[in-house]
């Protein structure tokens, strides 16, 4: 007998960026494992990167479908080119460090107005139509993942509506615990409501699933019961992409968001301490963002004497393109310096850095989840940001072993 699910998600191609990849890939090779995949996505998001290379990775076996969503970024955008050019949606728009009024009267409505968050809106209509939809599919078991995490109230509703249904509540981030509601200037009253929203579905989904150690340790105790651990991983039909290059240059690079909250600045300066005192290594030294960079990084690195001599920044590029780059790095940068409960923070890119073979230097938590899959895997290691010492030897040992074609 055919096993059928049922995937809620907001992320999905042409949808970019780290969010999509986890429930795209489990898609991708579900059908093996004996389950006909069915997706729910949204036919118009308002997501902020777009990279439609990732379509071809949808599993023709899969049933995707999509329903209209309302959001209120249109208004955002709308609102904010009053008086100015137009542009697309980024992810530091409302959470950037320095803030215009409009900006901050339109973060603190995001924070405080919209719970648990913009996609609220999408709740009603797709539990409306997914009733019909699981009755007249006779489907067994769902999935729900976040954030965002209106998604968990999607399966909340059918939950109730169906309580035979088994309901699996996938959070890739924290909820109430979520470093993001800083940056969006949430209330105590707000966060209250965080609180009681995701207290529901702790206590209403059948299994409750995570990405890292830490989170499974936190959510466990929020909920008084077991949260799987499922970590994110790489494809292997990704890394094949690779083409192996030696480049003439040791070139270090980040790929990925750096947001308000992802500090590189340490590792910037020993960069600059290093150019300066040693010229060799100055003359082959080449430094590379790949992804979105906050403004404010950004500036302060493309104004500095030293470092914008060095560094370069890519923007946001499609997967299979990015496959391709990974090929001529030296040293791979992973920073989760600055971000709130960074002992916990396991993305995604960490198993693709691993999957490469390049060296990965960590800055962050030493004795965090992180650091345990550097030293478990080989692949590098996870250095404190106040540790410059550290840092500038584990770039010297891996500068050492490029130059002698290691």
């Amino acid at each position: 007998m055919e096993k059928k699910v049922l995937i809620i998600t907001y992320y999905w191609p042409p949808s970019g960026g780290s969010g999509v990849q986890r429930w795209l890939k489990f898609v991708k090779y579900l059908p093996e494992f004996g389950w006909q995949p069915y997706v729910l996505t949204p036919e118009n998001p308002s997501f902020a990167i777009r990279d439609e290379s990732l379509l071809a990775d949808v599993n023709p076996a899969a049933d995707v479908f999509k329903l209209p969503i309302w959001e209120p970024y249109d208004i955002f955008l709308r609102l904010s080119s009053f008086g100015g050019k137009k542009r697309a949606a980024k992810p530091t728009d409302l959470v950037g460090g320095k803030r215009s009024l409009f900006q901050t009267i339109a973060t603190w409505i995001r924070g405080n107005l919209l719970l648990p968050d913009p996609r609220r809106f999408w709740i009603r209509p797709a539990s409306k139509f997914l009733e019909g939809f699981i009755r007249d599919n006779d489907i067994g078991v769902m999935v729900t993942t976040g954030p965002p995490h209106s998604i968990h109230l999607i399966g909340a509703r059918l939950k109730k509506r169906f309580p035979s249904i088994r309901w699996i509540a996938d959070f890739r981030d924290p909820w109430s615990q979520w470093g993001l509601l800083d940056s969006l200037m949430t209330s105590d009253w707000a966060r209250a409501i965080h609180r009681r929203l995701e207290a529901k579905v702790l206590r209403s989904a059948d299994v409750l699933v995570t990405v890292t150690p830490f989170y499974s340790r936190q959510f466990g105790e929020l909920a008084g019961r077991r949260v799987h651990m499922i970590p994110n991983g790489y494809d292997e039909d990704d890394v094949k992409r690779i083409r192996y290059v030696r480049s003439s240059h040791f070139i270090i690079r980040h790929v990925g968001i750096v947001n308000e909250r992802c500090n590189p600045r340490p590792f910037m300066d020993v960069l600059r301490n290093l150019v300066r005192a040693r010229d060799t290594f100055a003359n082959d030294l080449k430094v590379e963002f790949v992804g979105e960079v906050h403004p404010a990084f950004r500036s302060e690195i493309e104004t500095d004497d030293v470092l914008s001599r060095y560094t370069s920044f890519v923007g946001n590029i499609p997967r299979d393109a990015l496959m391709e780059r990974y090929g001529d790095s030296s040293l791979l940068l992973l920073v989760l310096h600055g971000y709130r409960d960074a002992e916990g923070y396991l993305p995604g890119k960490l198993f693709e850095y691993i999957a490469t073979g390049f060296p990965v230097l960590g800055v962050g938590p030493p004795d965090g989840d992180a650091a345990a899959l550097l030293k478990e895997s080989g692949a590098g290691s996870m250095i404190a940001a106040e540790d410059a010492k550290g840092i500038e030897q584990y770039v010297l040992n891996t500068y050492a072993a490029w130059k002698e074609n290691k």
